[in-house]
């Protein structure tokens, strides 16, 4: 592997690649070299960058749907690097990191990320995680679906789109699911568990914080006070549902 950013297709041995595009952003090569062989072995498109700066232009370019993204990078961090990136894609990022502190991982959640794994790691659990989350449920036929009304808050399950006061809303995949889920059920609550296997697959093995993190993204966005929630209220001791009463 050469030092410098490159895009790597070689032809996948055995069954038919699955036309999944992965952006790897990591710029250590022997970490880099050993994610990318196993993301081609299992028939994913790779494509490298060893910065951030070079990471956020293929994700504008190359328009992956995963993005494999260190937390530590030279110069842009990961950080920086997710938040840009979350201003044009909707694609899945897996963020790594070698600094397991919790707030580390909150910040990286809170700024777009899906889904973490700390160094060391395995190869195989990335991958299982990846492909659990392109396994994420939808619904059935989305066709039939109305555009659910919350107030000010408007919910379009068709084109996934959600606004407020006429702005629209930029969410990512994850919020966007969350979202369609508890609004689905109105008044329903959803354990963590439940909405960890609605929105993440029940073959989910991950964190389950990330369903608090991600809750509470989708309530900055949606400008909703916790204390005085017009949208997604926490029933104390159970979970989530929708409504403020």
């Amino acid at each position: 592997m050469s030092s410098s950013p490159q895009t790597h297709d070689r032809p996948h041995q055995g069954p038919p690649p699955t036309g999944v595009r992965v952006l790897v952003v990591e710029d250590d090569p022997s970490i880099s070299q050993l994610v990318v062989s196993y993301l081609e072995r299992d028939g994913f498109v790779v494509d490298v960058a060893w910065d951030g700066e070079t990471g956020v232009d293929l994700a504008r370019s190359a328009q992956p749907d995963v993005v494999v993204l260190d937390l530590m990078l030279p110069g842009v961090d990961g950080i920086e690097v997710c938040r840009r990136i979350r201003t044009f894609s909707d694609a899945y990022v897996v963020m790594l990191t070698a600094r397991i502190e919790e707030m580390d991982r909150l910040i990286g959640l809170s700024v777009g990320a899906d889904d973490y794994l700390g160094k060391p790691f395995s190869p195989r659990e990335l991958i299982a995680r990846i492909r659990a989350m392109l396994r994420r449920p939808r619904a059935a036929d989305p066709s039939t679906e109305p555009i659910r009304r919350f107030g000010d808050l408007q919910i379009d399950p068709v084109a996934r789109e959600v606004q407020l006061e006429d702005k629209l809303l930029e969410l990512t995949r994850t919020e966007f699911d969350l979202l369609e889920v508890l609004s689905a059920h109105p008044r329903r609550v959803f354990e963590r568990r439940l909405l960890l296997e609605e929105v993440w697959g029940g073959d989910w093995f991950g964190d389950d914080h990330v369903v608090e993190v991600h809750v509470g993204n989708l309530r900055r966005k949606l400008g909703d006070d916790p204390q005085a929630p017009r949208y997604i209220r926490t029933v104390r001791g159970v979970g989530y549902r929708m409504g403020s009463g």
